[in-house]
């Protein structure tokens, strides 16, 4: 019997050595590690990683309109709806009609979302530090410069 556990906890292993040789496998694995942190960081705020990115958007652009927003988050227009719904639902942002474009509406924080922004914020630049703590700041800077050079890369098929 002992042997036959030996040898299932053998054939538990799966190499991924092969994928481990392709960047875009690496870069999903950090991503699945980064984006279960961060969303552990951000259930206390009862945000997302979608809702804390529409919300700094709006927060950091105030005036921005929806389809700057699906835009900028790389969303459908109907999925932004539901989040930007969410976020003026709690009254974390207002969602007003600009005079000159009865169709466009004109995204703001309120004094409640900008207070749970600036409480969220600062949890999730712990984490950002708690992740990439074994990293130098010159390596930390590194690799945002290489994953926006690949992101507006030209030669990426898109």
């Amino acid at each position: 019997m002992p042997d036959d556990a030996a040898k299932a906890a053998r054939h538990l292993h799966i190499s991924d050595a092969t994928l481990r040789g392709l960047v875009g496998y690496n870069m999903k694995r950090a991503f699945n590690v980064i984006s279960a942190d961060l969303a552990r960081t951000l259930e206390p705020f009862d945000l997302r990683m979608l809702t804390y990115t529409a919300l700094t958007l709006v927060a950091d652009n105030p005036g921005l309109s929806q389809s700057q927003l699906a835009k900028a988050m790389q969303v459908e227009r109907p999925n932004l709806v539901v989040i930007v719904d969410e976020l003026e639902t709690r009254g974390l942002i207002t969602r007003d009609r600009v005079p000159t474009d009865r169709r466009t509406y004109a995204l703001r924080v309120t004094p409640e979302g900008a207070l749970l922004l600036g409480e969220a914020s600062r949890a999730v630049a712990h984490h950002e530090n708690q992740i990439m703590g074994g990293l130098t700041a010159a390596e930390e800077s590194a690799l945002i410069a290489t994953l926006n050079r690949i992101e507006t890369s030209t030669t990426g098929g898109s």
